[in-house]
């Protein structure tokens, strides 16, 4: 195993686009480190420029304290694990585990003893004579994780492994990946553009947008404390409500009402006059249901309620209102870039399976205020971060292009995996 730094990393290609953008990151020894944003974003160029498949630009890479910038990939000992499994054909699952063994010319008996090994760690025992077209989804992406495991390797690399398998197996395959790096311990970065991989799998998650690193913490970190539009729009499904606001002398007048926040949630205001609020599906509520002990802690508003989704074990209402054309098309351009249909001028609001809101008619709707932030639409900086006494460690804010506090200097100690 071998911790992995990145300083200053850039990649531009001949055309003088540039793919990466000055990252700098620090993964730990043993830590599960995710990649996560929207397609084109460059988190697989920086996999690949750490194992070698792509030249740095600029900037240095270390693996396990030595600089391996010109080093090619078969001298980095790692592990990669493609969305396409690279199975070959025509050998036997237990051949494809041990193609990395032969061609280092390892003796049989060693062969032998670590391809049933890493089997006996993937249920494949039973699978070690058949072709990779007689396996399942599921079962081949295994067997390139076996081939990963033989090589003893100082870090796995996943460049979206789980792509190509469809929604249920993804979930098993999950759970499977998540569980064998905690039994190895060893050093995981993995690719992915489903934010749902992110928050589950990874110690810490590493978001980045055109290049840029936007913010690095903990899954938990993300979501609550977001570093600016961007993530809070990437992260969370239905993605964080974005409303526009007009500062007043009280606090802000939306178009659901004036709201005033707690001081902590406006310490970083400044002399902005026009904000967005962001606010999570959840902290809504049918206002009806809410306790009345901490009713007096929120908005309650009546608002038009024009589609509800039931889903079983729980439910969204879609409230529209109406934005200032400029809040509107930056939406709108957000919406895009994160290929999200809920960022557009609309609420949607988390509601109990039980509640019976009607639908087509206006409601009265419950916001907490404790959980609101404050964005600036110019920077996209989260100006609740701002506040003097922000918990350490939440991370700065931080405009959409370029957020310095994200790099490795700010990054906290990784988690100790056992």
């Amino acid at each position: 195993m071998a911790a992995i730094t990145l300083k200053h990393i850039n990649k531009e290609y001949g055309d003088g686009y540039a793919a990466v953008k000055d990252v700098s990151l620090d993964i730990g020894d043993g830590e599960f480190m995710i990649l996560v944003g929207p397609s084109g974003c460059g988190k697989s160029t920086v996999l690949r420029m750490i194992v070698g498949l792509e030249d740095i630009t600029s900037g240095d890479i270390e693996i396990g304290g030595q600089r391996v910038n010109e080093q090619a990939p078969r001298d980095r000992n790692l592990s990669m694990v493609f969305q396409n499994y690279a199975l070959y054909p025509h050998l036997t699952v237990f051949e494809n585990i041990a193609f990395p063994l032969r061609l280092a010319k390892t003796p049989d008996a060693q062969v032998d003893e670590r391809v049933r090994k890493a089997a006996d760690l993937l249920e494949l025992e039973e699978h070690l004579e058949r072709k990779p077209a007689n396996l399942s989804g599921g079962q081949r992406q295994r067997v390139a994780m076996g081939r990963a495991i033989v090589r003893e390797a100082q870090a796995f690399l996943f460049d979206e492994p789980l792509s190509n398998l469809d929604a249920k197996l993804r979930g098993q395959m999950r759970t499977e990946i998540s569980r064998l790096q905690k039994r190895l311990g060893i050093t995981t970065v993995y690719v992915t553009h489903d934010q749902v991989e992110a928050m589950t799998l990874g110690h810490r998650v590493a978001v980045l947008r055109k290049g840029v690193l936007q913010q690095v913490a903990t899954p938990r970190e993300l979501y609550d404390e977001p570093a600016n539009l961007f993530v809070a729009g990437f992260i969370g499904s239905p993605p964080m409500n974005f409303i526009p606001a007009t500062v007043t002398d009280g606090g802000f007048a939306t178009p659901f009402g004036d709201v005033r926040l707690p001081d902590d949630r406006t310490a970083g205001l400044g002399d902005k006059e026009v904000v967005l609020l962001g606010a999570r599906p959840e902290h809504f509520d049918d206002a009806s249901v809410v306790d009345e002990a901490v009713k007096d802690r929120g908005l309650t508003f009546d608002a038009h309620v024009d589609v509800i989704e039931w889903l079983g074990n729980e439910q969204f209402a879609y409230v529209p209102y109406e934005a200032p054309e400029d809040i509107a098309r930056q939406l709108a351009e957000l919406e895009r870039e994160l290929d999200s249909e809920a960022l557009r001028t609309q609420l949607v609001v988390a509601l109990d399976a039980t509640s019976r809101l009607p639908e087509g008619q206006t409601a009265s709707l419950w916001l907490d205020l404790r959980k609101v932030h404050v964005f600036d639409p110019a920077s996209g900086a989260n100006l609740t971060m701002e506040a003097p006494d922000a918990a350490p460690g939440a991370g700065p804010a931080a405009g959409d292009d370029a957020v310095p506090g994200a790099q490795a200097e700010s990054v906290p100690d990784p988690p100790t995996t056992t």
